[in-house]
């Protein structure tokens, strides 16, 4: 894949900018943007056998997940954004004195985005869609390690027939293409998603440049705390999955699992005998539910993590190692007598990772709960509504799923609190970030009503 630089940057975004300023996008019927969005849409369902394939290949993630699961979630992305575009309305203000004013819903101009390795298209969709639906144009940089899909998308949205200029994919490094679209002078907004480490650069390439408004989603250490009433065979399942999904490498990953005493025993015995029917794998067959990691740098960063824990005496119940010595594969491992203070328990590893922890009362469920510089995700598990009710509104995190884990949809707003960022990726909340508002004040002469 050619490694585009700053001044591949420069070209794309010389061309989002020409798009904008004097191209047809912006000045589209709302309706036809729609059209040809929902026409990418369709193109992408033709092909999504290719696509799926792409991402297995770059990322190591299952193939079936990718074709039923992540590319229908995309193309539903791009299909609810389509429908949004002509709903885009402003308000008529009521003044006082003899004016009448009114506001704009304007595109924001040419959006920076940067997105992550670990759900390619997804990702890729999340930001585009909405952004495409406001009338904007961009420049999308895809990760380094997985820069198929998006060149693919790419091709598809041409065909569909996006006008040249408004999607502009630059395949490059952080340190460089990256870069140069968070310091760009004519690029009008970036949306990030990655770590906290890279969105503090981010951040700052914005406010020495031209103060562009910057969205961030960086990661989280999300807790599943799980109550004495909850069903333990269900809770078990629902823990496995919040881990090992997609290897481990997912923002939301339940990487902290809290459980009350009265049922700890229990839980721990049930999730490690589900642990070890866990199938690791060929991420092309069929029956493996877990793939190899993205690379050998992320490989080496979760082994290192798992040596954290044995170090700082925590007990590893299961897994622990790689899976071979071909490919980057490695066991589902999970830890018990984790202390709160325990890198294990702090720091988003990122991989199929767990660590176990109990609680005797709902207050110290909320304590460890937020006891993370993160609050992207949490989970909860409890039959009773007032326990459900108050951990909701005491857990401080963007997301928070009641019984159920990785729920996510086009129209559900995603995104964090503390250091996992600001800005809502997906629902209305993700198209407002592409729109800006201007207010019109005109005097009105002899009307009979003010």
């Amino acid at each position: 894949v050619s490694e585009g630089d700053r001044e591949d940057i420069d070209v794309a975004v010389e061309a989002a900018r020409e798009a904008f300023d004097r191209g047809p996008w912006p000045r589209m019927a709302a309706t036809e943007r729609a059209k040809i969005m929902v026409k990418w849409a369709e193109l992408i369902e033709e092909n999504i056998d290719e696509a799926a394939a792409l991402d297995t290949m770059d990322a190591g993630k299952l193939y079936y997940f990718n074709k039923f699961a992540e590319i229908p979630s995309a193309t539903n992305a791009l299909r609810y954004y389509a429908g949004a575009a002509d709903k885009i309305h402003g308000k008529v203000l009521k003044m006082n004195g003899d004016f009448h004013a009114y506001t704009l819903m304007e595109p924001i101009g040419v959006v920076g985005h940067i997105i992550p390795w670990n759900a390619p298209s997804f990702a890729f969709f999340m930001k585009v869609s909405p952004s495409l639906a406001a009338g904007c144009t961009m420049v999308l940089k895809p990760a380094e390690q997985t820069p198929l899909s998006a060149l693919f998308y790419a091709h598809l949205a041409k065909l569909a027939g996006i006008p040249d200029g408004v999607l502009n994919v630059v395949p490059g490094f952080g340190p460089t293409a990256g870069a140069a679209i968070s310091s760009h002078m004519d690029i009008d907004a970036v949306s990030f998603t990655g770590s906290i480490e890279v969105g503090r650069e981010v951040m700052q390439s914005a406010a020495r440049s031209n103060l562009k408004p910057v969205s961030l989603e960086l990661g989280g250490k999300s807790p599943l705390i799980i109550f004495d009433d909850a069903d333990i065979d269900k809770a078990a399942d629902l823990a496995l999955i919040g881990i090992m999904s997609n290897k481990g490498e997912v923002c939301v990953a339940s990487s902290r699992v809290y459980v009350q005493e009265g049922i700890y025993n229990e839980f721990e015995k049930k999730l490690v005998e589900k642990a070890k029917t866990w199938v690791v794998g060929d991420p092309f067959h069929p029956k493996s539910q877990q793939g190899p990691q993205a690379d050998m740098k992320q490989l080496k960063k979760i082994l290192s993590y798992i040596e954290h824990g044995n170090r700082e005496g925590a007990t590893l119940l299961t897994g622990g190692n790689r899976v071979g010595n071909k490919g980057y594969y490695i066991q589902p491992t999970i830890f018990s007598n984790v202390k709160e203070e325990m890198v294990i328990a702090q720091e988003e590893i990122f991989g199929p990772v767990l660590a176990l922890m109990k609680f005797k009362r709902m207050e110290e469920a909320i304590k460890s709960g937020n006891n993370s510089k993160y609050g992207l995700a949490a989970g909860i598990m409890t039959k009773n509504i007032d326990t459900a009710n108050t951990m909701s509104r005491s857990i401080r995190a963007g997301v928070v799923w009641i019984n159920c884990y990785f729920v996510l949809g086009s129209d559900v707003p995603f995104g964090g609190y503390k250091m996992s960022g600001f800005g809502k990726d997906s629902g209305l909340e993700a198209l407002h970030k592409y729109l800006q508002t201007k207010s019109v004040v005109t005097p009105i002469y002899n009307s009979p009503w003010l």
